[in-house]
């Protein structure tokens, strides 16, 4: 038995959305624990710059392109996947797109499918394709999905985003139930209010900045390493008695 508890030596991590943000917060802490890291994006710059990053700690690194609310693609990514590190035990479904600030009565069939096709149809294509993957090797694993705050509170003008991230959260629930047998842990993070590309153009909004951050009982927005720790304690779970949480990182945004 290693002498670490957090040794992940000869661990296969996948991060979707791993390109920037949260996701390649979590593949630092990933990588920088001695885990395998393969990481999807539909950005091809984006990938090649992870994948720099990234490699600086020594482990084996890749990117694929790939779009996760596509089913071939996330079928031939998952693949070629398996091609490259022959195994994957953990997955994270971390890709997501943000909404457009419609309000309610005014946001189109359109745009309400363009954010689920995405954080929920995704999720469910990546997660199922790495659970019968697990299932069928054996030796259990980890599935982890990327919520948010907005599933939990009111989100006036992003009910779509928010459906998208409970929906989410309600999917990881079911696999951890029905997956326990395989030894396959499960497990939802929500995401607070953290600097990503995704969310700067709101979080530095001087009128939002000004009414949220008071809210925030670290009077700070998170960041993506701080979903680094986390990533690499869930990973480390595969076959432990710790599945099926919904686990809150927000700095305590939600309960001040």
């Amino acid at each position: 038995m290693s002498t670490s508890l957090f040794d992940l030596s000869g661990h296969t991590a996948l991060i979707t959305g791993g390109n920037s943000g949260i996701g390649l917060g979590m593949a630092h802490g990933l990588a920088q624990c001695g885990a395998n890291v393969c990481i999807w994006g539909t950005n091809v710059e984006r990938n090649e710059a992870a994948v720099r990053e990234l490699s600086k700690h020594g482990t084996q690194v890749a990117a694929i392109r790939c779009d996760v609310g596509d089913e071939d693609s996330v079928n031939a990514a998952f693949a070629e996947t398996l091609e490259r590190f022959g195994r994957v035990d953990s997955c994270f479904a971390n890709a997501g797109v943000s909404g457009i600030g419609t309000p309610f009565i005014k946001t189109s069939l359109e745009e309400f499918r363009r954010v689920l096709r995405v954080n929920l149809d995704g999720a469910f294509l990546t997660l199922r394709a790495a659970a019968a993957h697990m299932v069928e090797r054996g030796g259990g694993g980890v599935l982890v999905g990327t919520s948010s705050v907005s599933a939990i509170h009111g989100a006036p003008a992003n009910q779509a985003y928010a459906a998208s991230k409970a929906g989410l959260a309600a999917l990881i629930r079911g696999c951890a139930v029905e997956l326990a047998r395989y030894g396959i842990n499960a497990h939802a993070i929500v995401a607070g209010w953290t600097e990503t590309p995704m969310a700067a153009p709101v979080l530095h909004n001087p009128k939002f900045e000004s009414n949220v951050m008071k809210r925030m009982p670290q009077r700070r927005w998170g960041r993506p390493d701080d979903f680094a720790r986390l990533a690499v304690y869930l990973a480390g779970g595969v076959g432990g008695f710790h599945t099926g949480d919904t686990i809150v990182v927000d700095g305590a945004y939600s309960i001040f």
